[in-house]
């Protein structure tokens, strides 16, 4: 993975790559609605993207409030999964989250890949719960 490089959103530009990821994989792959895809977080969150070559290939984005970290909008394009890209975005939206004052971390996983979360530290807590129609389960770290 010493091509892909990990960094915060810069432009304009880049925030409509990384929600083109997240279009790519969520709505055309997973069928959710567009409508359901962009939120108001994606005013206020800090957003990260992977790029290989110059291109986006991964996203993800991060909210902290009281000192917990909203993570989540994780998408990886097909072709770079399970190459570690997914793991370096989290990673990189930990240590930006505790730079912004966060101690504790909260995610909605999609089922097939809590996983991919409890690998980096994460806990399931709760039962599993429908969100845009595909089983999730709430997990956490720290705090």
């Amino acid at each position: 993975m010493d091509a892909v490089t990990v960094r915060l959103v810069e432009t304009e530009a880049d925030l409509e790559a990384a929600i083109g990821v997240r279009f790519r994989v969520f709505v055309d792959e997973q069928s959710i609605p567009a409508s359901e895809e962009v939120d108001e977080d994606d005013a206020v969150g800090t957003h990260a993207i992977a790029l290989d070559g110059g291109q986006v290939v991964g996203t993800g984005r991060m909210v902290v409030s009281d000192g917990v970290a909203r993570i989540g909008r994780m998408a990886v394009d097909r072709s770079h999964r399970r190459r570690g890209v997914g793991g370096l975005l989290l990673r990189f939206l930990e240590v930006e989250a505790v730079a912004q004052g966060a101690t504790g971390f909260v995610l909605h996983a999609q089922e097939y890949v809590k996983g991919f979360y409890a690998a980096h530290g994460y806990a399931e807590f709760g039962d599993v719960f429908l969100e845009v129609g595909i089983a999730h389960v709430e997990m956490r770290k720290g705090g």
